[in-house]
């Protein structure tokens, strides 16, 4: 997932996305403490999509205070 892409989304979606992912990267943590975890780079894309996606909603949030 790009900026790009989360730029065009609304700040729910962002919310729903990201709600998504805080969900995928408990699971992954807790597949990992388990000795399941396969793919063990998801977890560090999951981590960075989840900071992409806070700064889109903090910049759209600024953004909206400035107007």
């Amino acid at each position: 997932m790009n900026a790009q892409e989360l730029k065009a989304k609304t700040p729910d979606q962002l919310r729903d996305v990201l709600l998504a992912l805080k969900k995928e990267a408990f699971n992954l943590r807790f597949r990992q403490a388990t000795g399941q975890l396969e793919d063990t780079s998801r977890m560090r894309l999951v981590r960075r999509d989840v900071a992409r996606i806070k700064t889109v909603l903090n910049q759209k949030a600024a953004e909206a205070a400035a107007n």
